[in-house]
């Protein structure tokens, strides 16, 4: 999540490094007139990566803005169909994938995380019996951060979701169970190995099932282990630091292997496939009501924000909530918002930040977009 939540670790690749002059005239493509939302753009794009792009609208009607370019070196401005990882954005498909499983009766959310994983989450001063579903999907289990990780691989360089719990849960409780809201990949790496339990399917395979195909969200993937292609189009993504009008970029190419983050940030998507999901799961096409109640139901966490089940309301400055997720991964920072009313806009900048990431920058835009659509 944010700097206020916790961003997941970036895994800096050995490669080339370009030195670039991105032109001083940005380029946009938009329908219509969006000027507040695209100054707004320009000023996030001149402190995150290469290029950026917003999707964005209201119930019935969406347009794109977009600045600098998706390759360096190249006049490539970021499309809505463009592929790139949505890091932690995973994370509400993931919880979305458990609450249908709680609205089938397979789940319950507040019994222990013991009763359908025995002996997963035990030890050093763990105890699944006192840890429930609840507590894992909204980050208040206990578990610390895992960053960055450090898993035992398998033999072929990839990971499992059983090394990746093992991995996060060698750091000792960072407070008892149901507490304290603690962000932390572990969590959702349990969630995934309890949906393979549940179905006796992998969670990929589970998530593509439930969510992907149903919604014909042709744009998303769930990559398999070994799998470190973007497909294209693809926005390519970039590790770097920003020196005045000068930028130092790495490309990251295919150097994430996505299984190291799996069900806590492993996904591929676009700006467009990402606002659909969200719309429709907000929109309570995926869960009951209820459950998407149960969603719904926040601890806060600061600064405006407060966490659900796999998701989070962010408060507009024109009144109400936003709800979504932000996701930052190798050489890309993202976030999808989505309000009741069917307002919305997801953002994308291909740039992981060695040092100040343009999170402060990102909301302006959020908060201009959404806010400049409000009936």
């Amino acid at each position: 999540m944010k700097q206020r939540m916790k961003r997941l670790p970036a895994l800096v690749a050995a490669a080339a490094a370009s030195l670039v002059l991105l032109p001083s005239s940005a380029q946009a493509q938009t329908s219509g007139d969006h000027a507040g939302t695209l100054a707004a753009l320009k000023t996030f794009q001149a402190a995150a990566g290469p290029g950026a792009a917003i999707n964005a609208g209201d119930a019935t009607n969406s347009y794109s803005l977009a600045v600098g370019t998706g390759t360096i070196n190249a006049n490539l401005p970021i499309l809505p169909t463009d592929h790139f990882r949505i890091g932690s954005q995973t994370k509400t498909l993931t919880a979305t994938a458990v609450l249908q499983l709680v609205d089938e009766g397979k789940v319950v959310l507040d019994t222990p995380i013991e009763t359908y994983l025995p002996g997963v989450v035990d030890g050093n001063g763990y105890h699944g019996d006192t840890i429930t579903v609840r507590q894992l999907l909204q980050h208040s289990s206990g578990i610390p951060a895992n960053d960055p990780p450090n898993p035992q691989a398998s033999p072929d360089g990839t990971y499992t979701l059983a090394a990746l719990v093992r991995d996060g849960l060698g750091h000792p409780p960072a407070s008892a169970p149901g507490t304290t809201f603690a962000y932390s990949n572990t969590n959702y790496e349990i969630l995934g190995l309890l949906i393979e339990r549940i179905t006796g399917l992998p969670v990929r395979q589970v998530i593509t099932n439930r969510i992907i195909e149903p919604l014909d969200l042709t744009g998303t993937s769930f990559p398999a282990a070994g799998d470190r292609t973007v497909p294209t189009p693809a926005v390519h993504g970039y590790h770097g630091i920003r020196i005045g009008i000068f930028n130092l970029w790495t490309d990251l190419g295919t150097a994430l292997e996505p299984s190291i983050y799996s069900t806590s940030g492993a996904m591929i998507s676009t700006l467009r496939d990402v606002t659909a999901f969200d719309q429709a799961l907000m929109g309570g096409r995926l869960l009951s009501p209820a459950t998407l109640a149960e969603m719904k139901k926040t601890v806060a966490v600061g600064g405006g924000l407060s966490y659900g089940l796999g998701v989070a309301a962010h408060t507009l400055p024109c009144g109400g909530a936003a709800w979504g997720h932000d996701g930052i991964v190798n050489g890309y920072y993202s976030e999808t918002l989505v309000t009741e009313d069917g307002r919305h806009a997801s953002v994308v900048t291909n740039a992981h930040l060695a040092t100040n990431a343009p999170i402060a920058q990102m909301y302006n835009l959020l908060d201009t977009a959404l806010c400049e659509a409000t009936p």
